[in-house]
């Protein structure tokens, strides 16, 4: 992806219902067909992206029901979104929401995870890795217009985002809670969540598993805006015209500054971080732990 924020970087899961609803329905799908119909639309299983020309603001919705649980094919169906929007002359904004009711993103498909091979969790937490690379290192101005649940992977594209506007509903909620899983939040994504929160925040939020709701996610700082879940998306694109008032040149350079450290040292200890993933992941006492869980998930759905 051409941008100024690779090119400075060279050289300078959730919600009980909604996991279950992903234990239910956690068998790994088949890579979807990205067809694009027409210059400025392209649609899949699992994301539609619609560009406006004339704005030059994109739109990427979420619409892999019941949760938008990211499985391989949503995981490289996002990359290929990005990448193209990235490429794209006429995109200067993205905005973020989800077509799934009362849910943004429930996070990571537990079963990628549960019962696979070290080979499969290598390919798995390399696809995770480049969505938040990719959406954290962009070129263009990105909101997350969070209209639903957002734990774990849900709370990931809100955080690598440069503004977040939430449905002002205090049963919506966002945060990091892999603790709660059985696996551990990695270094880049910890540190995207200290650039927002602070260490000290940081560091109960992710110990805890800490999910919050709407109002106190506003208190907090995780989220920028509440408004009424009909005008999230209307506010999102207000708040894009504010972002695009800054000349490009000038924004981009500045955010590059503000998140090379962060892109350095994730490029650095990249496959470092995919080795330890799958080694941790495929520990028997993991596996019990992650089957545990959905045991628990199942059970109290039933």
């Amino acid at each position: 992806m051409a941008s100024v924020l690779r090119h400075s970087a060279k050289f300078t899961s959730g919600i009980s219902s909604s996991l279950a609803a992903c234990a239910r329905n956690g068998t790994a799908c088949a890579f979807p067909c990205h067809a694009f119909r027409h210059r400025n639309s392209s649609t899949s299983s699992k994301i539609r992206v619609d560009l406006d020309s004339s704005t030059g603001v994109a739109v990427m919705t979420l619409q892999g029901p019941p949760v938008n649980s990211m499985c391989m094919d949503f995981l490289t169906d996002f990359a290929i979104s990005m990448e193209k929007l990235e490429l794209d002359k006429n995109c200067r904004g993205l905005i973020l929401t989800s077509a799934v009711p009362k849910v943004f993103s429930a996070g990571l498909d537990i079963m990628e995870m549960y019962g696979k091979g070290p080979e499969h969790a290598t390919v798995f937490w390399r696809a995770v890795q480049e969505m938040w690379f990719k959406l954290y290192s962009s070129n263009m101005v990105t909101i997350a217009a969070v209209n639903g649940s957002s734990p774990a992977g849900g709370c990931l594209l809100a955080l690598s985002s440069d503004y977040r506007i939430m449905a002002d509903n205090p049963r919506y909620v966002i945060g990091l809670n892999e603790a709660q899983v059985g696996i551990v939040a990695p270094f880049w994504l910890k540190d995207n969540m200290v650039q927002t929160l602070g260490h000290r925040q940081t560091e109960k939020s992710l110990q805890l598993a800490q999910l919050y709701s709407a109002p106190d996610a506003l208190k907090i700082g995780l989220v920028d805006k509440l408004v009424p879940e009909e005008k999230v998306l209307s506010t999102a694109t207000e708040t894009m015209a504010k972002w695009f008032s800054i000349p490009d040149h000038s924004r981009q350079i500045t955010k590059s500054m503000m998140r090379k450290q962060t892109i350095d040292k994730f490029l650095s200890n990249r496959e470092t971080d995919i080795n330890n993933f799958a080694n941790f992941v495929t520990k028997d006492s993991i596996q019990k732990s992650l089957g545990t869980y959905l045991a628990k998930l199942k059970k109290k759905k039933a």
